[in-house]
């Protein structure tokens, strides 16, 4: 750390005594130094020495202003960082802190009529939040040198790869890119690349390896320049079939939480996590969506490899079991024993404190039940086929139907409906209605009432953890009327919230989103065109709009049948064996 005064003081002198604990009246001592420098070290953690300085000022000085710099490196570098404040005035430097933020996020969505100011304001908040997190420490990093570029605080790729990482690919490739490189220069010097990260250290997992996800979804949407794809797949590869020591974390002490796949033994072997490993359904679901990632990218690295992550990638189907009733249907993901039996006592409702020893992490089983983006093809088909699956997504947004919380004490999950929309796992769920023919209204209905009820400018604004940016990734997503499918080239439509919308994607260009006819009453689609065809299909490929382009929606006050076209592709679809 560096600091500099604008007004010299008299006299300095350095602090140092040992760590307090709030709960004990325990007498401190503290000791004074002349010296230069002083450690207090991370050696214990919480129980390391504290450390600071006390400066003296002259008597008639009224008003002092400090630049701090930091650094992970030296204290020379420190003091190199404070050049980028050369004012001493802060406004001079808000305004410029400002004028950055406008030019290289802000600036990137551009809503010519603002008169909505509530929605307007809930835009750019959700842009400004979604990119907090991860920071950017090129040339900060303290373990290795390398020319590729550093992030830390991954607060959780977990939450982040569902659909922020994939704004930041149609936004902004260039941050893209150096994420996906700095994701792959970790694996190369720490063995794993990391699902959660900070502190420029590795931890925790909540479920499977999902830098997996966020990386094949840059491969498939084509992110080439700068990133040394043999070296990521293999980065991926180690995901898949290298066991992480188990570092008998006391949440879960069953296998790893630090890094990699903690249960991939029993994925290995059985091909679907057993109970005996905390977190066996949403592990299982999470491996699945894994492996299927791995596939897209062996597809042209590593053709040998290609149909052995895909043919795993049904595992999922391993623990669905048909025989298994609720509400009316039947057919549910369950934790699975090696022979084939259910853990007593299971409820497809209930997933006890949905922690890190449940079967669940953070979410119901029935919730889990719809994250199979890559093969919703053969889930339709287990549910009962396309009516009986669609009055099933219905129950998912039927108040009263759920009555606990989940994950935290219940502090992950909000509203009374099975769908939560206050956490990750049901993301896409009410995007789902789109792989129905002709039901792609019933995906706006839903996402209006989800944004209508549980967004707002208030400061309880988001409906629950904004977790790095996802949950306003979300909202960011909403508001275009596009969603993108994770792992695959593909957009699903619902409704824009704004007339006429200018996004910049890739390096220059721009894609325009307008909506005719949008009021509060008139917001379901009733024609699209894209690039000037009509289209009839309830999705887009990250081809028709990555290199600009115009989408067109023509809106009214009643649903209508407009998306009677090709259904969005199952590219992991496998005919179910059991």
């Amino acid at each position: 750390m560096c600091g500099i005064f604008d007004t010299e003081p008299v006299l300095s002198r350095l602090w140092k005594a040992p760590y307090t604990d709030p709960y004990y009246d325990i007498p401190v001592e503290v000791s004074f130094s002349e010296q230069q420098t002083i450690k207090g070290g991370r050696e214990g953690y919480n129980y390391a020495h504290r450390i600071g300085v006390l400066f003296e000022f002259p008597h008639n000085i009224t008003k002092v202003r400090s630049k701090v710099g930091v650094s992970f490196i030296s204290t020379e570098k420190a003091c190199e960082f404070i050049k980028e404040i050369p004012s001493w005035k802060l406004n001079d430097t808000t305004s410029a802190a400002k004028e950055r933020w406008n030019e290289e996020v802000l600036g990137r969505i551009t809503v010519p009529d603002k008169s909505n100011l509530t929605r307007t304001t809930m835009l750019y908040s959700a842009l400004y939040r979604s990119h907090l997190t991860p920071s950017n420490r090129t040339g900060e990093n303290p373990h290795w040198e390398s020319q590729e570029p550093y992030y830390d605080d991954y607060y959780a790729i977990w939450d982040t790869f569902r659909c922020l990482n994939s704004l930041y690919l149609l936004l902004e490739p260039k941050r893209a890119t150096e994420i996906i490189r700095s994701l792959i220069d970790i694996w190369r010097f720490e063995r794993f690349m990391p699902d959660g990260r900070s502190g420029n250290s590795n931890g925790r997992v909540q479920g499977g390896s999902n830098a997996d996800n966020v990386l094949a979804d840059a491969y498939v949407k084509g992110l080439r320049a700068g990133i040394n794809w043999t070296d990521g797949y293999l980065a991926m590869k180690t995901d898949a079939e290298t066991e992480p020591y188990n570092n008998f974390d006391v949440a879960d002490p069953s296998g790893s939480t630090k890094e990699g796949r903690g249960a991939l033994p029993d994925w290995l072997k059985y091909g679907h996590i057993t109970p005996k490993f905390g977190r066996a359904i949403s592990r299982t679901v999470e491996y699945a969506l894994n492996d299927f990632a791995l596939s897209q990218v062996a597809k042209e690295l590593a053709p040998n490899d290609f149909q052995k992550y895909r043919n795993r990638s049904a595992g999922w189907q391993k623990i669905w079991h048909r025989d298994i009733a609720r509400l009316n249907f039947s057919g549910y993901l369950a934790p699975t024993w090696e022979n084939g039996t259910v853990a007593a006592g299971f409820d497809p409702l209930d997933c006890g404190e949905c922690e890190w020893t449940s079967h669940c992490y953070e979410a119901l089983p029935i919730e889990y039940s719809w994250s199979i983006p890559f093969d919703m093809e053969t889930l339709i088909s287990l549910m009962g086929g396309p009516d009986m699956a669609e009055r099933r997504l219905d129950t998912m947004f039927t108040p009263g139907l759920k009555s606990t919380g989940v994950g935290s004490g219940g502090a992950n999950g909000i509203g009374t409906t099975l769908f939560n929309p206050g956490n990750e796992p049901s993301f896409s769920t009410p995007f789902l209605y789109n792989y129905f023919q002709g039901k792609q209204a019933k995906t706006v209905q839903r996402t209006r009432e989800i944004i209508d009820t549980y967004y707002g400018t208030h400061a309880s604004g988001l409906p629950g953890n904004s977790d790095g940016g996802a949950l306003d990734s979300w909202l960011i997503w909403n508001f275009l009327g596009l969603y993108p499918v994770v792992t695959q080239p593909i957009y699903l439509l619902s409704s824009p919230w704004f007339s006429n919308i200018s996004v910049s994607v890739g390096e220059n260009a721009t894609l325009t989103i307008t909506a005719t006819n949008l009021s509060d009453q008139s917001y379901y689609v009733q024609s699209v065109k894209v690039n000037g065809r009509q289209w009839d299909k309830s999705w887009v490929g990250h081809d028709d709009i990555k290199d600009g382009g115009i989408i067109e929606f023509e809106l009214g006050t009643k649903m209508a049948a407009w998306d009677i076209g090709e259904l969005p592709p199952s590219p992991g679809h496998l005919v179910p064996s059991l």
